[in-house]
């Protein structure tokens, strides 16, 4: 008796749990004018606010240089590059000075010499250095549109904002099974749940392409450096004070990366993400939101892994108990109902894939979607298993910070090839140096709890540039580039 009611329980909550998160995930498809609400404004061409872009870079040489390209490449006439290096990191150091001497007036570079590293100490080395109107954080291996600024800039002057975010979007889906879902992840996070999240007024907020005034983050004390989910902390400590934030997700304007390499680096970093939502919830800021429904989704998506890591458990255990075991039909059927919502969300993955893909150009055959299907029971796995090791890591006192390798998946070729579609980049300006210009160019739910990019997880069409030359972005027909 007490066991079916368990196990009634058990299922009853995480439908509901999953059915919620569904519909937050689907938050900007709701109507015509919610979506045209998401992305960017026009800009009027009177840019009035001065940027400072802060490139924390370590270990990062393989990509560096091209991420600092794009960034010269930028339209916007007020900005500095300040890239931050590591005391103890020459390879990256050479790299960033290298782009220092070419573009003097735009790059400088400012050494960290934290005897531990981690991005937000990193990011706190180099906020006493800036000197714009507004701070922009950017990671070391980022593609950013060269029109990105003008738009931020506008949605500043237009809004009133405190904080814009602008869209973060992996690109290479193609790579292995699990960047599939992970692409898709980031999809449904930056295109959907972020807008949702701001219009509630609890954010937390991406790790890049996120845009603070300089006196807004100065006054918050800067970035906390002992959270591992240090962007999300700013958000929600700048929401639990009342900040205005803006989000803007736009295909054509959305800063471009790559996936973690193998499934152990999405395990780790997923597990770093994790634990630091576990500590931000510990830290109790999101208590001082003035409404109890923000309050409640705050509770909610900052105890996320907690509920994963509890689901990863308790979903095989609850099917196990209702085939294996005597119990009524009913609770029979009812342990069955995570498994509609799970049902219900491969559809609208599927219908987010083929989305994905025309938004970028990409061609998604039927083997993707089959990936994207078989590969999801696996990847929900993974996702438990990175939500369990972070429970395990917060409570052990771990804390150090297990850094993502980088290799540039998400770039592209010098040269068209055969059979592809070659895409223009935009002629180098503004370096600064009267030199050169650059040389190179929602998350899934589960079907048991919500999810983000920084927990469960959540498209710019810039091509690479060379020179001041026009070089193709070659993507080839299956979608690889």
């Amino acid at each position: 008796m007490y066991t079916s009611v368990f196990i009634a329980v058990i299922s009853l909550a995480l439908f509901w749990m999953a059915a919620f998160t569904l519909w937050w995930q689907m938050h900007a498809w709701r109507t015509p004018e919610v979506l045209a609400s998401t992305r960017f404004d026009r800009p009027d061409g009177e840019g009035r606010l001065a940027f400072s872009l802060l490139l924390p870079a370590r270990h990062e040489q393989a990509v560096l240089e091209h991420t600092i390209d794009r960034l010269l490449e930028s339209s916007h006439t007020d900005y500095e590059i300040i890239v931050i290096v590591g005391h103890d990191d020459p390879e990256t150091a050479v790299v960033a000075e290298r782009a220092a001497a070419r573009a003097p007036a735009r790059v400088r570079v400012v050494v960290d010499h934290h005897e531990t590293k981690n991005k937000p100490k990193a990011l706190n080395t180099a906020l006493p250095s800036c000197r714009g109107d507004i701070v922009g954080v950017f990671d070391a291996e980022d593609q950013v549109h060269p029109e990105l600024l003008a738009h931020v800039d506008h949605a500043f002057r237009s809004t009133g904002a405190d904080v814009v975010q602008g869209g973060v979007q992996l690109i290479n889906f193609h790579s292995s099974w699990y960047s599939l879902r992970n692409c898709l992840e980031y999809f449904f996070w930056f295109r959907s749940r972020l807008h949702l999240h701001a219009e509630k007024g609890f954010i937390p907020l991406g790790g890049n392409t996120v845009f603070v005034r300089t006196e807004v983050l100065r006054e918050a004390g800067g970035w906390d450096q002992n959270c591992l989910a240090e962007d999300c902390d700013l958000g929600v400590r700048l929401s639990s004070v009342g900040k205005k934030v803006v989000v803007a997700y736009d295909s054509d304007m959305v800063t471009r990366e790559e996936t973690p390499g193998s499934l152990v680096s999405l395990l780790k970093q997923r597990t770093r993400w994790n634990q630091g939502f576990l500590q931000v919830y510990r830290k109790k800021d999101w208590q001082q939101l003035p409404g109890r429904g923000q309050r409640w989704l705050a509770r909610y998506t900052l105890m996320t892994p907690f509920m994963q890591a509890a689901s990863g458990v308790i979903i095989p255990l609850n099917f196990a108990v209702a085939v294996l075991f005597d119990v009524p039909v009913g609770i029979a059927i009812i342990t069955f109902l995570p498994m509609i919502t799970a049902m219900v969300t491969f559809v609208f993955e599927i219908v987010g894939l083929h989305d994905f893909g025309r938004q970028y150009g990409l061609r998604v055959r039927l083997v993707h979607y089959v990936k994207l299907v078989v590969g999801g029971p696996f990847y929900q796995v993974m996702l438990a298993g990175a939500a369990i090791r972070a429970v395990w890591r917060e409570q052990r006192g771990r804390n150090e910070w297990e850094l993502t390798s980088h290799t540039g998946a998400h770039l592209t070729g010098a040269a068209a090839v055969e059979g592809v579609s070659a895409v223009p980049a935009r002629r180098g300006r503004n370096t600064g140096s009267g030199g050169r210009g650059p040389s190179t160019s929602g998350p899934s739910t589960c079907a048991a709890s919500a999810s983000a990019p920084s927990t469960c997880a959540a498209s710019a069409s810039a091509a690479s540039g060379s020179g001041t030359s026009a070089v193709p972005v070659a993507i080839r027909e299956d979608g690889t580039q």
